[in-house]
């Protein structure tokens, strides 16, 4: 039976988690701007962009990406956490449909992605970067967007995993990698062609991408590389594969 109230229920269940986490909590919000500042500061040094506007700015689309990236897979840990202490068993004989669990796991770690996005944006106008309030909408929606995608490969990866360190080395070989071919730092159009081809399989190179259309317009060699419309559509067509699958997997487990 789906349920509205039991995709609440979980939802709220996993805020409390959060905010009662405090480490958490200071980590999640201190570590992006850690990256800013640190990366952006040294960086800057190094690379002349000028002309384009500041490194720092170049790489605040990709820091909110990270910021993402690391909130959306790692909120899914509560579902090997929950089957380590016998919770998600419970859950699983419940009378809610096992799609209601997937969902209320979906939405969960999308909200506290887009939330810990939100605060990070806080900084654009510090560096000099125009966020009205149109602005502010449509990244809104682009970081919903972004975060269900890439929750929704966490929980379908997270599905098969039965143990915390587990997830942890596995999820850590999958963000990585996903971070740095991402565009974050450095443009998709420097690297060589055969690992241009492997970002161009990162759902997150093309969120970042969508990033830069929103807090880096123009045509400078720091702005987006890909088409807008091309951008959403291939994190939303991410977004809905990967939570059928993530669906599919759950209504198979025992």
């Amino acid at each position: 039976m789906f349920s509205f109230k039991a995709i609440y229920v979980i939802t709220l269940r996993e805020f409390k988690r959060f905010f009662r986490q405090k480490g958490r909590l200071v980590v999640s919000l201190a570590r992006p701007l850690i990256w800013l500042l640190i990366v952006g500061s040294g960086f800057t040094g190094l690379i002349d962009v000028k002309a384009d506007g500041s490194y720092i700015q170049f790489i605040l689309p990709g820091i909110v990406g990270m910021t993402i990236l690391f909130s959306s897979i790692f909120s899914t840990i509560s579902v090997v956490w929950d089957r380590e202490f016998g919770f998600l068993r419970e859950m699983l004989v419940s009378p809610v449909s096992r799609v209601t669990i997937v969902f209320g796991k979906l939405l969960s770690g999308t909200a506290l992605s887009v939330f810990q996005g939100t605060v990070l944006l806080a900084v654009a106008p510090m560096l000099g970067l125009y966020m009205g309030i149109g602005e502010f909408v449509v990244m809104f929606l682009l970081m919903t967007l972004v975060a269900l995608s890439i929750t929704a490969l966490g929980l379908f990866v997270a599905s098969f995993l039965t143990s915390l360190e587990g997830f942890n080395v596995i999820m850590n070989f999958i963000v990585l990698p996903m971070f740095f071919l991402s565009g974050a730092l450095y443009p998709i159009g420097s690297l060589p062609p055969f690992i241009k081809v492997l970002a161009y399989i990162n759902p997150l190179c093309y969120g970042v991408d969508a990033f830069k259309h929103v807090l880096l317009p123009g045509t400078g060699r720091l702005s987006a590389e890909l088409p807008f419309a091309a951008d959403v559509a291939v994190v939303a067509a991410f977004a809905v594969v990967f939570t059928f699958l993530a669906a599919l997997v759950f209504e198979r487990k025992k």
